[in-house]
């Protein structure tokens, strides 16, 4: 399987900060925004990943992270020349999938639990058309809300409706299997003039192939499209990470757990960073790993 990060957009709602930056480059506590999404592709075992961007900061994110051999990777790099919505990922991408599945999360959706591995390994190991999950919320009106029956069949998806079927929003991380290229292929702009991700899960819907997993107690969904919700999320960012020890999304342990690098190289990468307490963290993963 395939992962591609959408990472593109103008982060409006973030301005003046993302006048001259991505939205994905902003800090949020310790690390880049882009961090935490890449680590839930790596937490699946998805070693290939895409990033689309704006053309302007294409550069940047390839000096952030080359071509992704430091973590045991390949990532590759497409610029996306306009915000066109989220279903031009798998036209842009088309090469890149090739005959595979593929795995799609936005680069501003931030994902902490437990069972959050175990969530992408299911997805994977159950793929049969298209995949998504649903996020218990309490303004459902504000997102698009999926409905499902007790097999866990998508009933419905609505985008931000005024009378809800379920409490369950659709966070940014989807799950398709190879024809999700031709789907796209085949969408129609809205009447925003973009094409959109309900566009595809419909379009599984009518196929009778798309499944939905739950995300309940234990997960976090975290909002950082406004400065308010960055600055929520680095709040429960920082307090996860200072009273359990453990840090959320610290992409070279997660690397080396996975088996993408050896310890050796989890100890160059901790060098580099040993003047940080980001740096200093991985080499005390590195102590724990044999």
């Amino acid at each position: 399987m395939k992962g591609i990060i959408l990472a593109g957009g103008t982060g409006s709602r973030l301005y003046p900060m993302t006048k001259v930056v991505s939205k994905q480059l902003l800090p949020l506590y310790d690390k880049p925004m882009i961090y935490y999404p890449l680590s839930v592709l790596m937490l699946g075992g998805i070693r290939e990943v895409l990033i689309i961007t704006n053309p302007s900061d294409e550069d940047i994110f390839r000096e952030l992270f080359g071509d992704g051999s430091q973590l045991g990777m390949n990532i590759e790099y497409k610029a996306q020349d306009k915000p066109n919505g989220l279903a031009e990922a798998f036209i842009i991408g088309a090469d890149f999938i090739g005959d595979d599945s593929v795995c799609l999360v936005l680069g501003d959706n931030i994902f902490y639990g437990q069972n959050l591995s175990k969530a992408m390994w299911n997805a994977q190991k159950k793929l049969d058309g298209a995949y998504i999950f649903g996020y218990p919320v309490n303004n459902a009106s504000e997102f698009g809300v999926v409905e499902f029956d007790s097999n866990m069949n998508v009933i419905s998806i609505e985008e931000k409706p005024s009378e809800p079927k379920s409490n369950y929003a659709v966070p940014g991380l989807y799950f398709y299997d190879n024809t999700v290229i031709k789907k796209a292929l085949e969408v129609k702009p809205s009447p925003r003039g973009e094409l959109e991700i309900g566009s595809i899960n419909l379009a599984y819907l009518n196929d009778g192939k798309l499944k939905v997993e739950l995300l309940g107690r234990g997960m976090a969904w975290l909002d950082t499209g406004t400065p308010k919700g960055m600055l929520k999320a680095a709040e429960f960012i920082e307090a996860v990470q200072s009273r359990q020890g453990y840090y959320i999304s610290c992409i070279e342990e997660i690397a080396c757990r996975r088996g993408f690098i050896d310890k050796t190289q989890l100890i160059k990468l901790g060098e580099k960073l040993k003047m940080t307490d980001y740096g200093k963290y991985i080499l005390s993963v590195c102590e724990e790993i044999e």
